[in-house]
């Protein structure tokens, strides 16, 4: 099997990302999905940590802004490191990864 690369790539006026494979299947991201399946070390931590829940918790503004992909950069060939509005961007999103959140 061939391995898959992305023909286009674009932003939509939804705040999507859309995304063009090369098997001519067309995906699409929301800026949530993506930043909730961040694959940062410190992301990581954080999912696989079980903090007792707190229904008084006040969200901080960063939370309550809508969040939007303000950036991608291509890393080498394999991946994007995608920048999003509440200043996170250490997230290295393979184009295996990437396809698997399709």
């Amino acid at each position: 099997m061939s391995k898959l690369v992305p023909q286009a790539i674009r932003r939509r006026d939804d705040a999507r990302i859309e995304v063009d494979w090369s098997d001519g299947t067309r995906a699409s991201y929301s800026p949530k999905l993506l930043r909730d399946a961040c694959p940062c070390a410190t992301c990581r931590e954080q999912r696989a940590a079980t903090p007792a829940a707190n229904p008084l918790q006040v969200l901080s503004p960063t939370e309550l802004a809508p969040l939007t992909v303000t950036g991608m950069q291509p890393v080498g060939q394999y991946a994007y490191k995608i920048i999003f509005s509440d200043g996170h961007d250490s997230g290295i999103y393979t184009l295996e990864y990437l396809r698997e959140l399709a």
